[in-house]
């Protein structure tokens, strides 16, 4: 069976990219910093798909040492790893001028080292794998909209996301010749917990599930095919 590494996993995007993984026959290796909410993740995955191996373990990849272990610990499962998801993120809304002292150095940390330190952290398995026995390793960088575009009280989130799109673009270069595919998704509004309770109309935004199924079928295409970047929106435009 293939192998997926999602980070991030324990809700939301994560958790909605590996329930179509597991439905698809992935083995799943998970981690959150939320340890309580990643177990039952974990729990309500096995139940659903008995048939596939589902492993977690939780980590803050803010800190740069556990972004490092988390890779250390896959690499440890002896499993090849076909598709990587550097899915943890954080959001603190706030403008440049004004937010609070150590905000960026957050928002850096988290929304960047933690992808940064384990793709390195897993990069020479990878690429030995790809070039002993013919796997197609898939790299996905959960980018954001604000990624692209600049806006109101976006402050260090979007320096960030922005960051984490040229981190994207770099390594895709660097990894062609390793015939590693890297893959930045944009997405603009989706309903997870984070919009529970905003008052928006669940309606009027993704679903999770969307951004699943953009990333599902991403990953299925020929060996000689990539594509670079997913930027998916609501229909009626960002918010």
């Amino acid at each position: 069976m293939p192998n997926i590494v999602i980070t991030g996993a324990s809700r939301g995007l994560g958790n909605a990219i590996a329930e179509k993984f597991a439905a698809s026959g992935y083995n799943l290796y998970l981690s959150s910093r939320n340890e309580p909410a990643l177990y039952k993740a974990m729990e309500g995955l096995q139940t659903r798909f008995p048939s596939v191996r589902v492993m977690a373990k939780p980590f803050d990849l803010s800190k740069t040492e556990e972004a490092k272990a988390l890779g250390k610990w896959i690499l440890k499962q002896d499993a090849s790893i076909d598709i990587l998801v550097n899915n943890a993120g954080n959001f603190l809304a706030g403008n440049i001028h004004d937010e609070k002292e150590g905000v960026l150095e957050e928002m850096i940390n988290v929304n960047l080292y933690s992808a940064y330190h384990l793709t390195r952290t897993l990069l020479p398995a990878m690429i030995k794998q790809n070039l002993s026995n013919g796997t197609r390793a898939h790299i996905f960088n959960m980018c954001s909209i604000a990624s692209l575009n600049a806006y109101a009280n976006g402050g260090s989130y979007s320096i960030s996301k922005f960051a984490l799109a040229g981190f994207s673009k770099n390594l895709r270069e660097e990894m062609k010749q390793y015939f590693i595919k890297v893959t930045a998704v944009y997405p603009g509004a989706t309903y997870t917990d984070s919009w529970a309770g905003s008052g928006v109309d669940a309606n009027r935004i993704m679903e999770a599930k969307d951004i699943a199924d953009m990333i599902y079928a991403s990953s299925q295409l020929s060996p000689q095919a990539t594509v670079e970047d997913i930027i998916i929106r609501p229909q009626l435009g960002d918010l």
